[in-house]
């Protein structure tokens, strides 16, 4: 039985105990009911128009008048008699009629907008039939409540149908896509992935970007994005709280929409990975992990990984780094820390501006005279190493890696 009889008062659908003569004429017309019904619903419901058509048309105009077949078979029938034989069946069908049609993508409304149609032009041809029969009126107005109670309880069968299978096909498709998800931060062989995506009825955009970002920052940002767009909020891989950040795979956000992205999350602490190909947004996802772990917690606003690429290629190899800083910054290992500090940080601000003193000096809110005086500083110290440009190289890469100024650099 479908969830929508439950709790529905069968006594509402009784017999009229017709006339025999009348009943006949009736069951003589119902194909041509049906077809009638089936006829008004496609002009005047448009989600029906195509649907109708062909073998489906046919195989509807059956159920109409199987239907409709079932509420002349109660009408027939004595008001004190048992019910209860065509109804269940007929609710039964409706039932999965709502099933079918939530699987075929149509509305509730548009059901809803089939019965009120039908209804309407099934009674008036059962209606011209029983008059002309010579059918009383009072039987007459008992028949039309007997029909429109009878359509109104395969109305709600329909809607229980519909409702069922929404939401079972709903909690099915979020289990698929959940698992989805997974397997893309996780970075499943291609084949899987494709697999994964045709089970959850998921169309593949041409890219995906990672986006890291608080659970709690995450709330209603999917609904920004295309149906495509993926999101995650728990038992993260890589992340020592799992439960505390959220990720988002949006779809085709690359180029010049990489700034819409920004855009949309300008107030929120988000880190956001490149864009990679679709199955290859482990990749994506690994380098907002990285960033995370090199970035202070207090961001108020989202941090793009593509403006931190030295950083993320310096902390690649946390051991060869190190010896690099040991390497390019021994000369320095004489002085005082802070002195060692200052110094460094000039040297970089020096190379990175190609020497342009004024402009260092801003930079480090210092007098020019204080930039040429360290940097008399430092040539002492390295001589003529500074104009090797292997050596200008391994002191940038050195002085812009985690771990601070120069001092100490050379420890351990």
């Amino acid at each position: 039985m479908p969830r929508s009889s439950e709790g529905r008062d069968p006594g509402r659908v009784t017999g009229l105990d017709l006339d025999p003569r009348i009943v006949e004429a009736l069951q003589a017309s119902l194909p041509r009911y049906a077809e009638l019904t089936v006829s008004a619903v496609t002009i005047e419901v448009p989600s029906y128009t195509r649907a109708f058509r062909g073998r489906m048309g046919r195989n509807i105009e059956n159920a109409v008048r199987m239907a409709l077949g079932a509420l002349v078979q109660i009408a027939a029938r004595p008001a004190d008699s048992d019910q209860s034989s065509p109804l269940p069946a007929a609710l039964d069908a409706a039932y999965e009629l709502g099933r079918g049609e939530a699987r075929n993508g149509r509305s509730m409304d548009a059901l809803l907008a089939a019965y009120r149609v039908g209804a309407r032009a099934s009674w008036r041809a059962i209606a011209n039939t029983a008059v002309e029969g010579g059918l009383p009126a009072a039987t007459v107005a008992r028949f039309a409540e007997l029909a429109f109670a009878f359509i109104d309880e395969l109305s709600a069968a329909s809607s229980a149908g519909h409702a069922d299978e929404r939401a079972t096909t709903g909690r099915v498709r979020e289990h698929y896509l959940d698992q989805l998800g997974r397997h893309l931060l996780a970075g499943k062989p291609e084949e899987l992935l494709r697999s994964s995506a045709d089970r959850a009825h998921w169309q593949p955009p041409a890219t995906l970007t990672a986006v890291l970002l608080p659970l709690a920052q995450s709330r209603g940002l999917a609904s920004r994005f295309t149906q495509s767009a993926l999101q995650l909020t728990d038992d993260l891989p890589g992340i020592e709280a799992p439960d505390a950040f959220a990720v988002l795979l949006v779809p085709d956000m690359d180029g010049r929409k990489r700034t819409d992205l920004l855009a949309l999350l300008h107030d929120r602490p988000a880190i956001i990975g490149p864009a990679h190909p679709w199955t290859n947004v482990a990749a994506s996802y690994q380098r907002a992990l990285r960033t995370l772990e090199l970035l202070p917690t207090t961001r108020t606003g989202p941090t793009d990984t593509d403006d931190h690429l030295v950083e993320l290629i310096l902390a690649a190899d946390p051991d060869a780094t190190a010896d690099l800083r040991r390497r390019a910054l021994a000369p320095l290992d004489d002085l005082r820390g802070t002195t060692a500090d200052r110094l460094g940080e000039t040297l970089r601000a020096w190379l990175l501006r190609q020497g342009q003193r004024d402009i260092v000096a801003a930079d480090l809110f210092v007098h020019p005279q204080t930039v040429r005086y360290r940097m008399n500083q430092l040539r002492e110290i390295y001589g003529d190493a500074l104009a090797d440009p292997r050596v200008v190289l391994e002191l940038i890469m050195a002085l812009s890696a985690p771990g601070g100024g120069a001092g100490g650099a050379g420890a351990g």
